[in-house]
């Protein structure tokens, strides 16, 4: 019998990704999205059909709900909306997994759902203290999830990634990618500061890893690249995509803050808040998933990175 797999959000990132990696693993895809559209070559269904294909095919082995409203850096979103798209959904989505045949539900949550900001390294036994609307619906959720009890041979995995890249997704690196390509030098080289990102290759690697081995216990795991990363090293990357040499400047610390000050006050666009997110660390463990796997992830950060970058070109 041919193993499939339900993956929701197929039209995001991580759900296209998810459809192509499984259906090249010798999976059947079932894709569940709100666009009535194909994607791939997978079977494509409504939300509104979920329950009665997950009550009528025994063959359902996992499902993969990566659907959501991601995080709206511009906050034009009210907490409604991430309530219904990263609540609610989820909870419908986990009650039609508990009344099927399926043995794996897993969960792409955020870190986002742990902390917004972090002053220290991130790990799963931190008190979640999200404060956006986005990260207290993420939380929402896994809070519903853990709640509930797990029939016999059933697994239930929430992954908190941190900023996921890969080739084609055009999000917030992107707009570095820009900043970088039209060589405009970073003026913020002298605030050092150290992120976590997770290439959409060692995520799917994660979630194929859970799916395939039951040996893995049920519970929250954090993913990230194995290395942090500076916004300068981000800087030096992208210039090495584009054969260029990274133009830094390391302007005085003093002369950057007053600027932003100033911004504030006039309501330019760089601003203390602004120059905050911008220099800001937010660094996430994944010692847990790795110890529960016991095998290397297969991308290096730069590799990676490098990847995605030349994909903008």
């Amino acid at each position: 019998m041919v193993k499939k797999i339900v993956i929701t959000g197929a039209s995001g990132f991580v759900g296209q990704n998810a459809l192509h990696f499984f259906e090249d693993s010798g999976y059947e895809c079932i894709s569940v999205s709100r666009k009535s559209h194909k994607f791939s070559n997978s079977r494509n269904i409504g939300y509104d059909n979920l329950e009665s294909v997950l009550k009528t095919d025994y063959s359902v082995l996992a499902i993969i709900h990566s659907a959501g409203k991601a995080h709206d850096i511009r906050e034009n979103s009210n907490s409604v909306e991430y309530y219904r798209a990263n609540t609610v959904l989820t909870q419908q989505v986990f009650d039609a997994f508990l009344q099927s045949n399926a043995s794996v539900f897993i969960y792409l949550s955020s870190v986002k759902a742990l902390a917004d900001k972090a002053d220290s390294i991130l790990t799963e036994d931190m008190q979640p203290k999200p404060f956006t609307d986005y990260g207290k619906s993420k939380l929402a959720a896994e809070e519903y999830l853990q709640k509930q009890i797990l029939p016999f041979g059933k697994r239930l995995y929430i992954l908190r990634p941190s900023m996921i890249y890969g080739p084609g997704n055009k999000g917030n690196l992107n707009l570095l990618y820009k900043f970088v390509n039209k060589e405009i030098p970073w003026p913020l080289g002298a605030f050092e500061n150290q992120r976590s990102y997770c290439s959409i290759e060692n995520l799917l690697f994660v979630v194929n890893e859970l799916i395939e081995r039951d040996s893995i216990p049920s519970g929250v795991y954090h993913v990230a690249d194995d290395i942090s990363l500076s916004t300068n090293d981000l800087i030096s990357i992208i210039a090495e995509s584009l054969n260029r040499k990274p133009k830094i400047w390391e302007i005085s610390k003093f002369f950057i803050r007053s600027i932003a000050k100033f911004g504030s006050l006039f309501r330019l666009p760089l601003n203390e808040e602004r120059l905050q997110k911008l220099t800001e660390s937010y660094v996430v463990s994944n010692a847990k998933i790795k110890s529960a796997i016991g095998k290397p992830f297969p991308v290096i950060s730069k590799d990676g990175l490098l990847k995605t970058f030349k994909s903008f070109q």
